[in-house]
């Protein structure tokens, strides 16, 4: 009858759940609360029994009946996938994970026993890390094969034409006349033009990227100050805003050709092209101004992430590359690297993985986002990933950097000492964003893609909270 009930399970899902297994225990690994666990508990593969007094066995043995369930989940899932599917692929991969377990738990068992005397934590951690990987891409390849479309390949085409001059779909007319607002009316229609060009939405998130790494850097020792916290945030604030702007200055002829962007104040000339220049340029010269207040190093990596994100991301890379949201990533990445900048004063270890993370995320990401609006992208002449290569491969990109970004976040766990509550809510909010773009390779609807963006959102949004709190209470 269990075999029977397991047949009836999809492989994807049987290998879907076994892998937020598996990365329950790699974050688990990975956090201080089980190095600290394992020092209680130096048998194997029992040990004491758990009691009040004694909270750290509880989890030890937590981990351990983990492990368990876990590899009888691998092995389950390599027989059902060895039956089902002749991918050469899958199977290879399938085959690493099973090989690999209990080469982990011997690992493991040696390092509880010898208490790391003979073998590196990091060695076990490693290869937990590569079952995860292993297991992510047989999924990967999976899913392609089930649920893929080999010819969803874009033709490409070219591009339409702009949309004609005087065209606007910000309340005006082919003839460039806006209706009657009233002065008032008209004050906060130009002020609300301005704040869009700014990108605000884009704002909470980087702001709470350069807190994590800010919070890291204290819990590392260095003083944190309420003035250092807001010269950050505040030249962050500016520095976005000034590389918001400039990007729509220099996009805004594609952004005429797209639904999405049409209606950008510079595109249908609700802020004329100086005055939008000269506002960007304010705001990047008081980012600079609040950044150098902190050090040089802070400015420096300010002016970095301007110049990348409106130069380097929105000139070269966007227009020109399928890969322009991967090297894209940096700009986002740069933030954490402010923070951690900002109170130490010097590059570090902690502020580089927790950068890398939101590097890796960013495709995870904004891949959703760039199936949702594939035809718009396609209009614009942006070589977006679903637009050169089809929405099966990216959809295999998106699951295989999201990943890549799970195995980040647990190298930051291990880097920076993060405890329970970090790992928790990674685990968590990890799971959901891989049901979500699970969801989404079932379903290939635009719907679906939103809600793996949505994800992705609060995926990050989650972490970097935990970041955060963790971080403080160390």
């Amino acid at each position: 009858m269990l075999r029977n009930r397991i047949d009836d399970v999809p492989l994807s899902t049987l290998l879907a759940g076994t892998i937020v297994g598996v990365y329950l225990l790699v974050i688990a690994g990975a956090t201080a609360s089980i190095a600290d666990a394992a020092a209680t508990c130096s048998t194997w593969p029992g040990c004491g029994i758990p009691s009040e007094a004694s909270p750290a066995l509880l989890v030890a043995w937590g981990h351990r009946l983990l492990a368990a369930v876990v590899g009888v989940a691998v092995l389950v899932s390599a027989i059902v996938g060895f039956r089902r599917v002749s991918s050469r692929r899958v199977r290879a991969a399938l085959a690493v994970a099973v090989v690999l377990f209990p080469v982990q738990v011997a690992l493991g068992a040696v390092v509880t026993v010898t208490g790391a005397a003979g073998i590196s934590p990091a060695v076990h951690l490693g290869v937990a890390m590569s079952i995860f990987g292993a297991l992510v891409f047989a999924l990967a390849w999976h899913l392609e094969a089930e649920y893929g479309d080999p010819d969803d390949r874009s033709v490409n085409r070219p591009s339409p034409d702009p949309a004609p001059e005087g065209e606007f779909t910000d309340g005006g007319t082919a003839s460039g006349v806006r209706p009657d607002r009233g002065p008032i009316g008209e004050i906060i229609a130009t002020v609300r033009a301005y704040i869009s060009l700014t990108k605000p939405r884009l704002m909470w998130l980087l702001c709470l990227v350069a807190s994590a790494g800010m919070a890291l850097a204290a819990a590392g020792g260095r003083a944190l100050t309420t003035g250092t916290v807001l010269a950050t945030l505040s030249g962050g604030v500016l520095a976005i805003g000034a590389s918001g702007t400039f990007n729509h200055v220099l996009e805004r002829d594609r952004d005429k050709r797209m639904e999405r962007t049409s209606d950008r104040p510079v595109a249908t000339d609700r802020v004329p092209i100086p005055n939008a220049v000269t506002f960007g340029v304010a705001l990047a010269t008081l980012s600079l101004a609040v950044f150098a207040s902190i050090n040089l190093l802070a400015a420096a990596l300010g002016l970095s992430a301007i110049l990348f994100y409106s130069v380097v991301y929105t000139l070269l890379l966007k227009p020109n590359t399928v890969q322009n949201t991967v090297i894209g990533g940096f700009a986002g990445a740069l933030p954490a690297l402010i923070g951690w900048v900002a109170v130490t004063g010097a590059f570090g270890v902690p502020g580089l993985a927790l950068a890398g993370i939101v590097f890796l995320w960013t495709p995870a990401h904004f891949y959703n986002l760039a199936l949702a609006y594939r035809e718009d992208y396609e209009r614009g002449g942006f070589p977006m990933m679903p637009v050169v290569h089809g929405a099966t491969v990216t959809r295999k990109h998106i699951l295989l950097y999201l990943g890549a970004t799970l195995l980040a976040a647990s190298g930051l766990a291990a880097i920076a000492n993060l405890g329970v509550l970090y790992g928790a809510t990674v685990a968590a909010v990890g799971a959901v964003f891989l049901w979500a773009v699970l969801a989404l390779h079932r379903e290939r609807t635009t719907d679906a893609a939103f809600r793996a963006f949505h994800a992705s959102n609060a995926f990050l949004g989650a972490l970097l909270v935990a970041v955060v709190i963790d971080a403080m209470i160390v």
